[in-house]
This record gives structure tokens, C-alpha cells and sequence, in this order.
């Protein structure tokens, strides 16, 4: 059965290019029937947060994204442990008591002939012994693995493609720090391996460590994974993707008002596509994944595009629910959508104008609380030359059938009265109900508001 896994470090929230590792590995389990596994390497005891392993816990769960676990590196100590001394006892790992500036000593006179840096092998039993090396008094080892010196690693990378690196590239990685504490890529393999992972789905910045840990696996004589390289989101400036270009945390977005569903669909298609859809649910996002279609080359994070497949969602999102939504936007903004309007009936007036949902809640307040215009809107629209429209406005708006098609008719005849255009009508009115210059039509709005809040809001202006 296939089973894949999103591993992230709980050292900061969830980001973009993260969230797509793990909706790839999600969608590619579910497509097979499989299962989508959580795993939080927290091994970087100073930067790991709880904090970060709850946003992490969040997130997936806003997106819909379900998993087996979540499990944690730090809670499987001992079984690292165990493994590498398996590795000691069969030659394959060894001891190294090298100290870092010993190690540096050894990069820097590698640096000086131009050579790439690496570690020289020296604490290998064979070598220590030529070299009469001596564990110094005190020291805490950290265990190495043993290399093979001599052949390749050759492996089909399902996006890449063959991969082949020469074992002569690799030196002898740390397995184990000197607290007991597993390396990423020492973790990863035993963590696969006793997961029975079958498919390594996540960013091209990992195509380098892939040689070590196929050589850790066949050291331990495992089966291996199948291996996916994702490439990275890249700004729109071909730069690698920064908040700078607009890319933020999942909850972030969320905190927003974008929808999961669009951001899901969003994801879904960078660097991914399906002939020519642009908007698709979870369920057929399901149906179509696979990894065949998944681009060689870095997607562009494009947040306008974004913003507008959100408008898309939001306008085919149902009243109630988007009321919902807003509700909480607008209680922040010290209004109480229990008195005014039916905010799904606001929902329905203004989704066709907006990008997100706290976009909704923003241009909704006025429906909940008096905003006063800007003095230049006041001087431009609501001056003296306005009174009499409005005057007159109040007055037929107090007898008149609170319908849109009749208020749009009071203020038609308003206009013949005054004989001035109708914009001289319905600005002058927008303002001094909305403190606003753009609103939907203000027929609707009027309708909306309704007659004792409209007549009082005028009343102010007279």
C-alpha cells in the first residue's frame, strides 16, 4: 500500500512551498488509496517550538489535508540509537572523535589547494590505527557512517528523472551527534524505513542528500522508496520565493479570509496541472494526481492570481456560510452583526466585488455602523448644493414601498424634482449613508439598511 510522508521542522510556521510538499504527498497517497503521514522532525532542540508544531497541526487541518500520526523524532531517540549501533557492529558506522576544530583546521587546508571540503576519513578503525589515533580522555564521539569508496548511486527520480552521483562525492556523513542526537538524514531513513514509506515526495533542495540516504538504506538492507523532486516556488522576479513576493504562512492566509479551498486549488496548481483546469475541488484533485505531470521546472508564486481564484471560490460559496466567515472579521472591528442587516443578505450583495473574506467584512461595515466621510468626500458630494436632494430624498423615502425597484424610483423622481442628473442624487446619498465614495449599486443598499436606519442617517445631514 502506498504510504507517504510530510516531515517538517517545527522551527517557524507553515509556509507556502511546505504546504505544497504536503498537499502533493497527501493527494498522491489518496490517489492510491494510501496513507498520508505526519511527522515533525524536531531534532533542532533550540530553534523547535510548540507553538510551531501546533501552526504546523493547524494548518493541515484548515487545509483538510488528514494524516496518520503526528509522530516525533525526539520521542524515537532509542531507536536511533539502536540502529546505529547495529551499523557499528557490522562495520558500516564507526566512531569519529574528531573535534570542530580539528574539522575546521581540515576544511580550511582543503579550501587553500582548492579542493572541496569534506571529511578526510581519519577516525575509520583501519585509518585510526595507521595513524595511531587515540580517543582523547572525556571526548563524546559522534558516529559516522562508512561510505562505500567506490561505485555510484544511480536512481530514477519520478520527476527528475535518472540521477546518478559517484560515490567517490560522498564522504563519511554523521549518523549521530555527540549528544545522541540523529542527523536529517539518519533520522529520515529509519524513520521511512519503519513507517514502510514507499514514496518520497518533497523539495528539490533535498536531490543532494538522496545518494547518502540510499546508501543508509542498503547499508541496513532495506527496501527503497521511490524518490519525487519537487522544484522550488520561485518569486515572480525568478528569485526564490520570500515573504517579499507576497508568500506568507498558511495561517496567515487563513487570518485573511482566504478560503482553503482556493488556496488548495491554488497549490495544487503550481507546478502541477491537469490539461487546462484552473479551478478544481479536493475530490477531483484526488482523482487526477499523479506525479507523471508535476514540472521539471520552479513554479512562479503569482498572489494576484491567487487573490483572484479566491474571488472565484468566495462568489460560488453559499450566503450563509460566507456570513460565517465574516462574522468574526466584523465583531474585531467592534461591530455586532445582530443589529442591521441579515449579514448573509450583505454577503450576497458585496461577494461579487471581493477577493477575500476580511475584504467582505471591511466593505460590510457600514451596514453595522455610521462611518462619517472624509471631509473632501463631504465638501465634494454632501455640501450645502446637497441638502435639498437629500431633503426631499428623506421625505419621499419615508412614505415610499421599501423594494428596490421603488426606492430606485423615488430617487429617479428625486432627480426630476431638482432636476439634476441622477449622479447628483445617488452620490450625495451613498455618502451620507455609507461615508463612502464606491458601494454596490445604492438602491440595493438602501433596501438593505432599511427605512428607520436610512431616515436617520439622512436626518444627520439636514
Amino acid at each position: 500500500m502506498t504510504r507517504t510522508r510530510f516531515a517538517p521542522s517545527p522551527t517557524g510556521y507553515l509556509h507556502i512551498g511546505g504546504a505544497r510538499t504536503a498537499l502533493f504527498c497527501w493527494a498522491y497517497a489518496k490517489r492510491q488509496g494510501g496513507t498520508f503521514i505526519l511527522r515533525i522532525e524536531d531534532t533542532d532542540r533550540e530553534r523547535s517550538t510548540r507553538e510551531s508544531v501546533n501552526a504546523i497541526i493547524e494548518s493541515l487541518k484548515w487545509l483538510g489535508l488528514d494524516y496518520e500520526g503526528p509522530t516525533f523524532q525526539m520521542d524515537r531517540l532509542a531507536r536511533y540509537r539502536e540502529v546505529a549501533g547495529q551499523l557499528i557492529r557490522e562495520d558500516r558506522a564507526y566512531y569519529c572523535y574528531a573535534s570542530k576544530e580539528e574539522l575546521e583546521a581540515l576544511r580550511e587546508s582543503q579550501r587553500a589547494r582548492n579542493e572541496k571540503p569534506r571529511y578526510d576519513g581519519r577516525w575509520r578503525p583501519e585509518n585510526a590505527q595507521r595513524l595511531a589515533l587515540k580517543p582523547p580522555p572525556n571526548a563524546q564521539p559522534v558516529v559516522r557512517f562508512r561510505n562505500p569508496d567506490a561505485g555510484e548511486v544511480t536512481y530514477r527520480d519520478l520527476v527528475k528523472g535518472a540521477i546518478t552521483v559517484s560515490n567517490s562525492e560522498l564522504d563519511d556523513l554523521v549518523l549521530l551527534r555527540a549528544d545522541g542526537i540523529p542527523t536529517y538524514n539518519f533520522g529520515a531513513v529509519v524513520d521511512d524505513i519503519d513507517m514502510n514509506v514507499t514514496h518520497v515526495i518533497r523539495g528539490d533542495d533535498h536531490v543532494n542528500n538522496t545518494p547518502r540516504q540510499i546508501n543508509i538504506y542498503r547499508a541496513l538492507g532495506a527496501n527503497l522508496p521511490q524518490f519525487a523532486h519537487v522544484p522550488l516556488i520561485l518569486g515572480a522576479d525568478g528569485e526564490r520565493l520570500s515573504k517579499r513576493h507576497g508568500a506568507v504562512s498558511v495561517t496567515q492566509y487563513r487570518d485573511e479570509g482566504y478560503l482553503p479551498d482556493a488556496l488548495v486549488n491554488y497549490l495544487a496548481r503550481l507546478g502541477w496541472s491537469h490539461g487546462d483546469e484552473e479551478m478544481f475541488s479536493r475530490e477531483q484533485l484526488v482523482e487526477w494526481f499523479d506525479l507523471e505531470h508535476i514540472s521539471a521546472s520552479p513554479a512562479r508564486f503569482n498572489p494576484a492570481k491567487l487573490a483572484w481564484l479566491n474571488a472565484q471560490y468566495i462568489k460560488a460559496t453559499g450566503d450563509a456560510r460566507l456570513a460565517a466567515l465574516a462574522e468574526p472579521f466584523l465583531l474585531r472591528y467592534g461591530c455586532d452583526p445582530r443589529k442591521g442587516p441579515a449579514l448573509g443578505k450583505v454577503a450576497a450583495l458585496l461577494k461579487e466585488r471581493v477577493n477575500t473574506i476580511e475584504e467582505l467584512a471591511d466593505a460590510a461595515v457600514y451596514f453595522y455602523r455610521l462611518l462619517e466621510p472624509p471631509e473632501s468626500l463631504r465638501r465634494q458630494h454632501a455640501g450645502p448644493e446637497a441638502s435639498p436632494v437629500l431633503a426631499e430624498l428623506a421625505q419621499r423615502l419615508e412614505a415610499a414601498e421599501w423594494k428596490r425597484e421603488h426606492i430606485q424610483a423615488v430617487l429617479k423622481s428625486v432627480a426630476a424634482a431638482q432636476n439634476v442628473k441622477m449622479n447628483k442624487v445617488g452620490m450625495p446619498l451613498r455618502v451620507a449613508l455609507t461615508g463612502k465614495e464606491e458601494t454596490p449599486s445604492i438602491d440595493a443598499v438602501v433596501e438593505l439598511l432599511g427605512r428607520d436606519e436610512v431616515l436617520r442617517r439622512l436626518r444627520r445631514w439636514l
